[in-house]
């Protein structure tokens, strides 16, 4: 996928995506996580540009052409997230695993830094991570190995439809999976209620909030 949405490379170039050498690097900063089971714990976060997963809801739909961001090296990323006093870092996008990832995690882990992955789930997984959190989306279903992987279930939720889709891919994740329903932000308060009603008729799930958005942090 990688090669194909980039076009015009060097040979270079194209071999460090290959590789996992380089990756599109959409903004790389230092904050504070906001939504899901790591809510209000500092991290790095990298966001790699680059996805086909088309949501028409999505906050950050910039990240989807890859070639509108630089091509970095995996060495730059991971000074960064070495310098910050967080040892912890968000790998998120876009979607992160259309790269191979490889390098970048074992890089990570010889500075002893915690990764969470953010994906879809739809392709296959490099990498290694202490935390995964699958966001399935309907245009691409996720995979198999990813919804066992997954160690927390985080669904968005636009309209009420969204819960049957919701409790569909819980019935595939591992039993110690975390599962937790996102109003989608632009219908947070239309759908909040009846979030809160599903809730607690279903007490498996838990209500994740945007909380960085609330703060007006990155």
């Amino acid at each position: 996928m990688t090669e194909r949405k980039i076009i015009n490379l060097s040979a270079d170039a194209r071999n460090g995506l290959r590789t996992g050498n380089l990756l599109p690097l959409m903004e790389r900063f230092y904050s504070v996580q906001g939504e899901g089971f790591h809510t209000g714990k500092p991290a790095s976060f990298i966001r790699i540009g680059g996805c086909d997963v088309g949501c028409h809801w999505c906050d950050v739909k910039e990240a989807w052409d890859a070639s509108l961001h630089p091509l970095t090296p995996v060495n730059e990323i991971v000074d960064f997230v070495a310098s910050q006093p967080a040892k912890a870092v968000v790998i998120t996008g876009g979607e992160p695993l259309s790269y191979n990832l490889d390098i970048l995690c074992a890089s990570l882990k010889k500075h002893h830094v915690s990764i969470f992955l953010e994906t879809c789930g739809a392709y296959p997984i490099s990498g290694q991570y202490d935390w995964i959190c699958l966001s399935p989306k309907r245009n691409l279903k996720p995979r198999r190995d990813l919804l066992l992987a997954a160690d927390e279930l985080k669904v968005i939720i636009h309209d009420t439809g969204d819960f049957a889709w919701a409790s569909e891919n819980a019935a595939l994740v591992k039993d110690k999976c975390r599962l937790f329903l996102q109003p989608e932000w632009s219908r947070y308060h239309k759908i909040l209620p009846s979030i809160v009603s599903y809730v607690k008729k279903h007490p498996e799930w838990m209500i994740s909030l945007q909380a960085h958005k609330f703060m007006k942090i990155p």
